[in-house]
């Protein structure tokens, strides 16, 4: 598969006259996990939108490089796009009747004609994306038998039978327990490390953040406050100031990866 970055510079975006995204820019590049943090309202579930045209940027560009060609993704077709870029949002649809193969099937509209019947091809990135996400088993199950944790794999499925270069995954980890949380996290690596797939990605936990992402940008009302490594960014000293709690910010000597921890006030009250 061709090296696909998806970028966007400068963007101001907006809900109704409100603007909410303030001169924002950002690359989410080949082989690499790049993660939107910041609290609530900050933008960055916008922001992952408009990247998949799914917002309307009020200025700015988003451009799709694809080898050595570059255009701006308005200019790109909707079929065309949806092979290079797809999108797990927090908003999906609640299908009934079907299994989850059929769903995970979905994903293969933009390589399809049609009407057309599904094709060996088709079928090995069905099979692929249920054994990556762990579904397989569940495959002839009907979606309305699944819990919010299953249904939430289901999509993640879907998304990777697209088998685009470039996954923006909003939130991935709601809903799941802990064990599905690691694989989801190791499910971005691996795509990232052995299939170059460029990973943009919202999360919550920091120290989820911390341990997937290359490169770390931390949003606060809408604007960019840090970015860089995950070393960089949470070494900063911003993360109370932008999160309005008190946050310690600490390199594990066993890990080598940053930690993040906060208590609330009272707590620390107690342990003083």
């Amino acid at each position: 598969m061709e090296a696909i970055e998806l970028a966007a510079e400068h963007l101001e975006l907006s809900y109704e006259r409100e603007a909410v995204v303030h001169d924002v820019s950002l690359e989410i590049t080949p082989g690499a996990v790049t993660a939107l943090i910041g609290p609530n309202g900050s933008g960055k579930s916008t922001v992952l939108r408009s990247m998949a045209r799914l917002h309307p940027v009020t200025s700015g560009t988003v451009r799709l490089r694809v080898g050595d060609d570059q255009s701006e993704v308005r200019a790109v077709s909707a079929r065309e796009f949806a092979r290079r870029v797809t999108l797990l949002s927090q908003s999906r649809p609640h299908p009934s009747g079907l299994s989850v193969r059929d769903v995970v099937a979905y994903g293969r509209h933009p390589h399809r004609r049609r009407f057309a019947a599904l094709t060996e091809a088709d079928g090995a990135a069905i099979d692929k994306a249920l054994l990556l996400t762990g579904t397989e088993r569940m495959a002839d199950r009907a979606v309305d038998q699944l819990s919010g944790g299953e249904l939430q794999r289901v999509w993640l499925a879907t998304c990777l039978a697209q088998d685009t270069g470039v996954l923006l995954l909003d939130e991935p980890t709601n809903h799941l327990d802990l064990r599905y949380q690691v694989e989801i996290l190791d499910l971005m690596r691996e795509l990232a490390d052995d299939h170059g797939t460029a990973v943009g990605v919202v999360l919550h936990d920091l120290n989820h953040a911390a341990a997937v992402a290359d490169h770390v940008v931390l949003l606060s009302a809408g604007r960019v406050r840090a970015t860089g490594s995950p070393a960089e960014v949470f070494g900063a000293g911003v993360l109370s100031e932008v999160y309005g709690i008190p946050i310690v910010s600490r390199l594990d000597d066993d890990s080598g990866l940053m930690r993040v921890e906060s208590l609330p006030r009272r707590c620390l009250a107690r342990a003083l």
